[in-house]
């Protein structure tokens, strides 16, 4: 398997190109960097927000999306809830996340690369929306207290992390007792093959060494939440969906 570094960083130019067109900067993202036929075919992106969720964020925040599918139609938000968003890119669902969490509520975006969240902080600006922030770090060290955050969310970036299980106990370190983790992201086939797994393309658009259900399942188990739940909505790749999945950390005692 590649290195985590490797993945990081073949992850991060795929994603300041995509940054940088999204801004009409020089750069695409077309099919070398990662972005392939399903992004037409409206199973990635910006196609799948319904109006409501349009409405929440910038248009531009929006149409810059890469995710699989919308974590904040699922994820059940209430006023004055704190809200950690992993690899939150352009901000929409970030910025959607503290619409509905109100000025008594936060959210939090995190990201690792700049052209990112220097994107998602200019849409925060022009949507006056000043109950988000941005900060620059990775999934698998998130740069928060522990029990610090009573939601996480992702939309198709924990499948981009050479380290998984590490991300899903870093999730679970910094929800409160009773948080909630609600989030999209790709889960393999258990006969995807091993070219398809191996494919740095592939990766770069969440379906190369994505975890079956089971896998995931069980990661989150070992990480300590319970009430899984993991629900595909939409096939994405021959040999992969896209899912809802969601847990909860237990309450203490």
């Amino acid at each position: 398997m590649a290195e985590l570094s490797e993945i990081r960083e073949s992850v991060r130019e795929r994603y300041a190109a995509a940054a940088k067109s999204a801004a009409g900067e020089s750069g695409c993202c077309g099919a070398e960097a990662g972005c392939g036929p399903a992004d037409a075919a409206g199973v990635f992106g910006a196609q799948l927000y319904a109006d409501e969720a349009r409405e929440a964020a910038p248009e531009a925040a929006v149409e810059a999306s890469l995710g699989c599918g919308v974590p904040t139609a699922v994820a059940e938000l209430d006023e004055g809830e704190v809200v950690l968003d992993l690899g939150s890119g352009a901000g929409a669902d970030a910025l959607i996340s503290a619409r509905r969490v109100g000025p008594s509520g936060k959210a939090i975006g995190l990201d690792m690369t700049d052209e990112m969240l220097e994107l998602a902080r200019t849409n925060a600006r022009q949507a006056g929306v000043d109950n988000v922030e941005f900060l620059e770090g990775y999934i698998e060290e998130i740069p928060l207290s522990d029990e610090s955050v009573d939601v996480v969310i992702s939309n198709c970036v924990i499948n981009l992390s050479a380290d998984k299980r590490r991300v899903l106990r870093e999730a679970a370190r910094v929800l409160r007792p009773g948080g909630r983790f609600a989030v999209t992201d790709v889960i393999a086939d258990p006969d995807m093959d091993e070219g398809t797994r191996a494919d740095m393309r592939e990766w770069t658009g969440c379906i190369a060494d994505a975890l079956t259900a089971a896998e995931f399942e069980q990661a989150l188990a070992d990480a300590g939440f319970a009430g899984i739940e993991i629900r595909e909505t939409h096939r994405v790749h021959e040999h992969a969906g896209s899912a809802i999945i969601r847990a909860r950390k237990p309450t203490a005692g």
